[in-house]
């Protein structure tokens, strides 16, 4: 990575990232990318909140709308396409702002990555639907043989980790917590400077809540029904954007507007409580030597 600092700019949904991000980027002459899982994922600019076009047109913006929702993005893939994006970011003479709220892309970037080997489309298939066939509990009891230590560790609801341990030790025959401890990607520069964004719980709640009615207003139903129409495999990482179900359930008649709205907002209010609890928790091992707000 270059002599010259990288930004990190951190934090829950609707702590005002984007806004500072952008507010820097102007001042140092910088380049913003992505470092949210949903807004690498074309199609939903509205629902993942991706910045407006004015925006992107003012400071050169990375990795948003990048994959086709059909896709599966990946830890790795991002991590792939951020250090790309910050050599690129670097050569034009720019300083490199990655923003976003999902904490292991950035501890990915600079603790490195385990390798694990790709895990084929039907291998991903099969153990999604033995997961729906067994429901979680069951689940669980069928992943701890192959893989004691993840069936152990990996909190209860978290359905994707869950799975995700599940098709590695079946398609690899080593379970995910063995691949786990071997030999990672090399780690990048801790030459960084982070700022953490963390609103009062009340103010956080406010902003999230404020924050969906905006999207309401700027055609986030239209672009959900728009989006609907390819009929992607509800599994997809894409299909979980926060606010889709929910207008989704609108536009079928299962909820009014009111209803679908008042479901998003308590989503999204979740969304950023587990946020804040993993930045509270796991931010100082991402890069401990870095100052942080």
């Amino acid at each position: 990575m270059s002599p010259q600092k990288t930004i990190l700019i951190a934090g829950p949904t609707g702590s005002g990232k984007s806004a500072l991000a952008l507010e820097m980027a102007r001042r140092e002459n910088g380049a913003i990318i992505n470092a949210d899982a949903m807004q690498v994922y074309a199609g939903l600019p509205i629902l993942t909140n991706q910045p407006r076009a004015d925006e992107q047109k003012e400071i050169p913006h990375e990795l948003y709308a990048v994959l086709d929702p059909a896709e599966r993005s990946s830890v790795g893939i991002w991590r792939r396409l951020a250090l790309k994006a910050i050599e690129k970011t670097i050569k034009a003479g720019r300083r490199p702002i990655l923003v976003g709220g999902t904490g292991l892309y950035f501890k990915a970037l600079f603790s490195g990555l385990a390798h694990i080997p790709d895990i084929p489309e039907d291998v991903r298939t099969k153990t999604q639907t033995l997961y729906a066939d067994l429901g979680e509990e069951k689940f669980r009891a069928a992943l701890a043989p192959l893989d004691p230590v993840s069936a152990a560790r990996i909190a209860r609801n978290d359905r994707q980790r869950l799975m995700r341990a599940y098709e590695v030790a079946i398609h690899t025959g080593r379970p995910l917590s063995e691949w786990q401890k071997k030999s990672k990607t090399e780690s990048q520069s801790q030459n960084s400077e982070t700022h953490l964004l963390m609103l009062p719980r009340d103010q956080l709640y406010a902003a999230c809540d404020a924050r969906f009615l905006n999207m309401i207003v700027r055609g986030a139903v239209e672009e959900a029904r728009q989006f609907m129409k390819r009929n992607l495999d509800p599994n997809l990482p894409a299909m979980k954007t926060i606010g889709l179900r929910e207008i989704a359930s609108h536009l079928h008649g299962e909820l009014t507007l009111d209803q679908a709205i008042a479901k998003a907002q308590q989503a999204t209010r979740n969304y950023a409580k587990r946020q804040v609890t993993w930045f509270r928790n796991q931010w100082e091992q991402v890069n401990p030597n870095i100052a942080c707000d």
